[in-house]
């Protein structure tokens, strides 16, 4: 919503959503003293960490209506990073060990112990406007042999084993949501850890 201010000051409201709930409102005002002079921020209310003064200086003096639609895109997709983060750890807490964000929520990463091993899963968005992470990369590091799954005996078993990768939990995480991308890689996790076990002893 762009709204007129007295003084030459343009306000602009942010409205952001998550799976179609209303989020936070933000506020940004413009002011330009004259037609000759470009327009500059002058107040906001944007978390400190998103990029407004470099989308100032490279939007704002040559296409101020840019500036203001890649800036709500910027807002709205860290408010969806941010509430997928919450999601996981709201339904999924008890599963995840340690989880670390960035302020932006641009990288992300979290260990699960609950299973046969330890998974770490890390993942980057190489823009802030995304949703979806551009880079994932989820590795499973042995514990111990699990009887369920081994077959050796048990002095091969006492063997460390080397980290794997988990290729369809990675490419879970870059084409589902954060929480449904989860819920799958933990759904076939058993199995999926199970086959590069057998593999691996087979090798």
């Amino acid at each position: 919503v762009i709204y007129c201010l007295d003084g030459a000051r343009i306000g602009i409201q942010y409205e952001t959503f998550f799976a179609g709930e209303p989020c936070e409102i933000f506020h940004c005002v413009l002011v330009s003293k004259s037609f000759l002079e470009k327009m500059t921020v002058i107040e906001h209310t944007l978390p400190f960490f998103l990029p407004i003064r470099e989308l100032e200086s490279d939007l704002l003096s040559s296409n101020a209506i840019k500036f203001i639609d890649h800036l709500e895109e910027i807002l709205q997709a860290y408010i969806d990073r941010r509430e997928q983060v919450r999601l996981i750890k709201e339904l999924y807490g008890n599963q995840i060990g340690e989880l670390f964000h960035s302020l932006p929520y641009n990288l992300i990463e979290f260990v699960l112990e609950d299973f046969e091993c330890k998974v770490t899963v890390s993942i980057r968005y190489s823009d802030l406007i995304l949703t979806l992470p551009s880079q994932a990369r989820v590795l499973a590091w042995p514990l111990r042999s699990s009887k369920r799954i081994s077959t050796r005996s048990s002095s091969a078993s006492a063997v460390q084993l080397v980290p794997f990768r988990l290729s369809y939990a990675e490419e879970a995480l870059k084409t589902l949501c954060l929480p449904e991308a989860y819920a799958d890689i933990v759904l076939d996790l058993p199995n999926a850890l199970k086959r590069s076990f057998s593999s691996q002893h087979s090798d």
